[in-house]
């Protein structure tokens, strides 16, 4: 019988594969298992050399769902995630994704609509990729910014956490609107248009204030 896996993976103390379940489900699906890996980065680990990566590869079966919050879920580097993708598909299992609703399966076998797929799946594997640099950039910016200011006068305490941040400039890159991101993270709408219009500044607040 095939089942449906959710994989979480969670890199700060406040993510938590449990509010990846909760999003897993108020989309729709029902859930059979889930594996996390906690505390792994998506950069650079791949998802077949982390703790549960590796025993994910072994669950899965044909017919089997695997269930994501979006492709970054499954790593940040283009050539690892389109690999990663192509082997499920290969091996029978579908990839589903909560953010954004896609599927990813190797039942197709019109030319054009792989060709289709394939595209969608190079672009949104080189989407998480470049997001992963962007953020990086973003931290190497504010902290530069934060250093340089004076540390006496560290401005107002940001509203937001490292993940909420993560989350609101991983939302905002894939176009999903700020009511939307809103209703995601908690926060208010002029929080997320402030990050928005300054991503370096909204690193810089968490640096300043030493918020992980």
């Amino acid at each position: 019988m095939s089942q449906v896996i959710l994989y979480a993976r969670v890199s700060t103390t406040e993510q938590t594969a449990a509010h990846q379940r909760t999003q897993a489900e108020a989309a729709g699906f029902a859930i059979d298992a889930v594996v996390a890996d906690e505390g792994v980065s998506g950069v650079s680990t791949r998802l077949a050399d982390r703790p549960q990566g590796r025993r994910l590869f072994d669950m899965l079966r044909h017919g089997d769902v695997l269930v994501v919050r979006w492709v970054d879920r499954l790593g940040r580097d283009y050539q690892d995630v389109t690999d990663t993708i192509r082997e499920l598909m290969r091996r029978g299992v579908i990839v589903r994704t909560v953010i954004n609703g896609l599927t990813f399966d190797g039942a197709t076998k019109d030319p054009m609509q792989q060709a289709v797929r394939d595209a969608l799946i190079a672009f949104m594997s080189a989407m998480a990729q470049a997001q992963a640099e962007a953020t990086k950039e973003a931290q190497r910016a504010g902290i530069a910014h934060a250093k340089a200011r004076d540390d006496a006068y560290r401005g107002r305490k940001p509203s937001y956490s490292r993940a909420q941040l993560d989350i609101v400039r991983a939302q905002l890159a894939q176009g999903v609107g700020v009511s939307s991101i809103a209703r995601d993270t908690g926060l208010s709408r002029g929080a997320i248009y402030r990050i928005q219009g300054d991503p370096a500044d909204a690193e810089a607040a968490l640096a300043r204030w030493g918020v992980q």
